[in-house]
């Protein structure tokens, strides 16, 4: 196919952050290839979604936390648009599990899931970036991993890992004119939150100037602007969208 459009990978896009950021990104007149781990009706529904914004929209499923699930998913892309110019990695799990009872299954799936699965994403997905001498890399943290989880130690190794190789790419890269970027949101709205709150949930607005959760579509700004021309001397930074919490 002519390709006349440039093209987005996002991964984790069947609800929540991962949709807003897919629908957005098809807003803006990107072509999008949708990835979930098992439950395709819910990207079905982000794919409408974005095929209603005006986009051609794919749907790639697979476990990105393996190395041939994520190179399934990368292929699929390349194969469905001819490339990737903007990737996306939102996919995130994360079990609350002490850490003298997390053994290596689950420390190597957290790992997998969060941090290696963007290594093996773009190192597929880049050459087709260099070649065009325009991409975007960027990955997502979270406010608490990064400071560091009482009770998810992989979750927090695992975001600290992706930070790290982020600000490497930032820097070998940002010359062939691909920039590489860390988005942590603070406490954000799920489309399944109780209306009522959890504790828990009340716990964190009160930390946040702002009085109130963030929303997906607040997040899915910042993707907008990193992937677009005007985002392009944004690079190796890790930007926080918390409502103004203190870390």
């Amino acid at each position: 196919m002519s390709k006349k459009r440039r093209t987005a990978l996002v991964t984790g896009a069947g609800q929540n952050i991962g949709r807003a950021v897919a629908v957005g990104l098809a807003a803006d007149s990107f072509d999008v290839i949708i990835n979930g781990r098992k439950n395709q009706a819910i990207c079905d529904e982000t794919a409408e979604m974005c095929i209603a914004a005006g986009a051609c929209a794919e749907i790639a499923m697979g476990d990105v936390g393996t190395r041939d699930g994520a190179v399934a998913v990368a292929d699929a892309a390349i194969s469905a648009f001819g490339q990737v110019d903007v990737l996306v990695h939102n996919a995130a799990i994360r079990p609350e599990t002490p850490f003298l009872d997390i053994d290596d299954a689950e420390w190597d799936e957290v790992l997998g899931v969060n941090f290696l699965a963007s290594y093996w994403l773009t190192r597929r997905c880049l050459p087709g970036m260099v070649a065009a001498g325009w991409g975007r890399l960027i990955n997502f943290a979270g406010m608490n991993a990064i400071n560091g989880y009482n009770g998810r130690a992989h979750v927090s190794a695992s975001k600290h890992a992706a930070w790290g190789l982020t600000k490497a790419l930032a820097k070998e890269f940002g010359p062939k004119g691909i920039t590489a970027n860390v988005i942590s949101p603070g406490p954000t709205r799920s489309e399944h939150e109780d209306p009522a709150m959890t504790a828990h949930v009340k716990s964190q607005v009160s930390r946040i100037p702002t009085g109130r959760l963030g929303e997906p579509d607040e997040i899915a700004a910042l993707v907008s602007l990193l992937s677009s021309d005007r985002g392009g001397f944004i690079n190796g930074q890790l930007l926080q969208v918390n409502g103004g919490t203190q870390t």
